[in-house]
């Protein structure tokens, strides 16, 4: 193996810590410098990944983007603020990998991805589960048949909505944020990861209630205005001819419903929660009595959160990569425009179905 990856993280809030502990147990990634808008906060963060001879400064945002040292940059920013730090990283001639989605909206995306293709830099984009074993094993059973012919799906995440444990949950109701945005590209990466891209859309959304009660932390009580829409349903039409319904939900209490389901002419593959790296893949046959676990087959065991890193710093075009992301915020732009519309909308943007990961650990373990 060559020289680690140097990496620069510019925001240090709480999804921070996940990234750290994956980061700190691969060897292909060395931890340079971070940067936040709260200093003692970056310090915080990083405190425990401090190694003798090894340390990670705390730098502001145009000092980080100035380090030579720095090969690639970690965007773990708010969304509004994704496309803004992505581009400046592109600008000082760095990779850059963002947490999800890519952009706040699909115009400052293409901004993104066109800036990187014309520094020659490589961009990518959380979320990385769909690298793990869950939806990998998941996968290859497809690619070998096991289902025959795919020819639909199922995706369905529902909650109560993030107010009830979230201290300051603004930003889930504001532009860019909302079920379909926030935990979207686990579901449209996973279906497109496992069918491929999507060319049309049908959707239709609803927003039963104006405001929010925040339900714990100091600001517990207050109501918080909410102007996106919160249950957003749909179909996906996949290029290969597959058909996707999706439903995305801040309204709805529970469901006994999987999160992912895959059908084909011969089977039918409950797939793990894309929001997680692992989980059971259960295969049903045509004429079987039952469901049956599939052995784990593919994908990184034991990952975590930044994962996607590796292939940046062995010098690969990303799996979870900008392209992909791209045209996942696209799917979900064109859903809610064809809410609102009415009508159908052709997805504008297409991509190549990521390269699969073979079965392995992220990094040798402890």
């Amino acid at each position: 193996m060559g020289e680690p990856l140097n990496l620069g993280i510019v925001g240090c809030g709480a999804i921070s810590a996940q990234y750290l502990r994956t980061i700190d147990r691969l060897p292909q990634v060395r931890l340079v410098a971070v940067a936040d808008l709260d200093p003692e906060r970056a310090q915080a963060a990083v405190r425990p990944y401090r190694r003798p001879g090894q340390d990670i400064d705390v730098l502001s945002v145009a000092e980080l983007m100035a380090d030579a040292r720095i090969d690639a940059v970690l965007n773990l920013t708010v969304p509004a603020a994704h496309a803004e730090i992505a581009l400046l990283a592109v600008a000082a001639g760095k990779d850059v990998y963002c947490e999800k989605p890519l952009a706040a909206t699909g115009a400052d995306a293409r901004r993104v991805l066109e800036a990187a293709r014309a520094a020659g830099t490589r961009v990518g984009c959380a979320p990385d589960t769909v690298l793990g074993t869950g939806t990998q094993t998941a996968r290859q059973a497809i690619d070998d048949g096991l289902i025959g012919r795919p020819v639909a799906a199922t995706a369905t995440m529902v909650t109560p909505g993030h107010e009830r444990w979230h201290p300051n949950p603004d930003f889930y109701y504001v532009p860019g944020g909302g079920p379909l945005l926030d935990m979207g590209p686990y579901y449209v990466s996973s279906l497109v990861t496992l069918l491929g891209p999507v060319a049309t859309v049908i959707g239709a959304a609803g927003r039963p209630r104006a405001k929010r009660t925040i339900g714990s932390g100091p600001r517990q009580g207050e109501e918080i205005p909410v102007t996106v829409d919160t249950h957003v349903t749909g179909v996906l039409v996949h290029a290969s001819g597959a058909l996707s319904t999706l439903v995305m939900s801040f309204d709805a209490v529970a469901t006994r419903a999987p999160n992912i389901e895959v059908h084909g002419e011969r089977g039918s593959l409950v797939v793990p929660d894309p929001n997680r790296f692992d989980g059971e893949v259960l295969l049903t046959r045509l004429g079987d009595d039952g469901s049956s676990p599939l052995p784990v087959s593919a994908g990184y065991a034991d990952a975590g959160r930044g994962v996607g890193l590796i292939d940046l710093a062995e010098g690969r075009e990303p799996r979870a990569g900008g392209t992909l992301a791209f045209h996942v915020l696209d799917v979900m732009e064109s859903l809610l425009a064809s809410a609102h519309s009415g009508r159908s909308v052709d997805v504008r943007s297409t991509c190549e179905r990521p390269g699969p990961v073979p079965l392995g650990r992220p990094a040798a373990q402890d």
